[in-house]
């Protein structure tokens, strides 16, 4: 019997063809507009709320807005990664030793009774990157989950066929 594997053609890994899925492309469109949205809140309105607020409300205004960005800008920063996988710029295993860098539980927001004295629409964009952020999580997990190892499997019918010869050769 020749040996096929050479001219079967290769597994394909789901793992590696999330990038070009729709569902990747919905999610970096949602993360980079919600990456804009903060910013103009922050730089905008936000400075106005900020300015209503009482000095303890203030001062937790301030350390869940950091958060807040620097939650933001590393789930930006994993989402720029992984689309220059899907445009070929770099490989997903190139992708995978760069994502180190990116902490994806970065700035978790404070005690719920603090959130709550925020302006609700700061408490909106918290609500939303915490979300963003678990949905980046789970992919990630999918994408860069260690493969098995994997034996050759050809065509998975022959063992069956074999059993069914062997059966009825008797």
């Amino acid at each position: 019997m020749a040996d096929r594997s050479q001219s079967e053609p290769a597994l394909v890994l789901f793992s590696e063809r999330l990038t070009n899925s729709a569902a990747f492309g919905t999610l970096f469109r949602e993360g980079m507009d919600l990456v804009e949205e903060t910013a103009a809140y922050l730089d905008g309105e936000g400075r106005t709320d900020a300015k209503a607020l009482e000095r303890s409300v203030s001062l937790t205004y301030a350390t869940e807005s950091m958060r807040l960005t620097t939650r933001l800008m590393q789930l930006a920063s994993w989402l720029l990664l992984h689309r220059a996988v899907k445009e070929g710029e770099m490989t997903l295993s190139q992708a995978n030793r760069e994502k180190t860098k990116v902490k994806l539980t970065a700035a978790d927001p404070g005690p719920g009774d603090m959130i709550e004295k925020l302006p609700q629409q700061l408490q909106d964009l918290i609500a939303r990157s915490m979300s963003l952020q678990a949905r980046v999580r789970r992919l990630d997990t999918t994408i860069h989950a260690p493969s098995a190892e994997r034996a050759p499997i050809g065509n998975p019918l022959v063992p069956q066929l074999n059993r069914l010869k062997a059966a009825f050769e008797q």
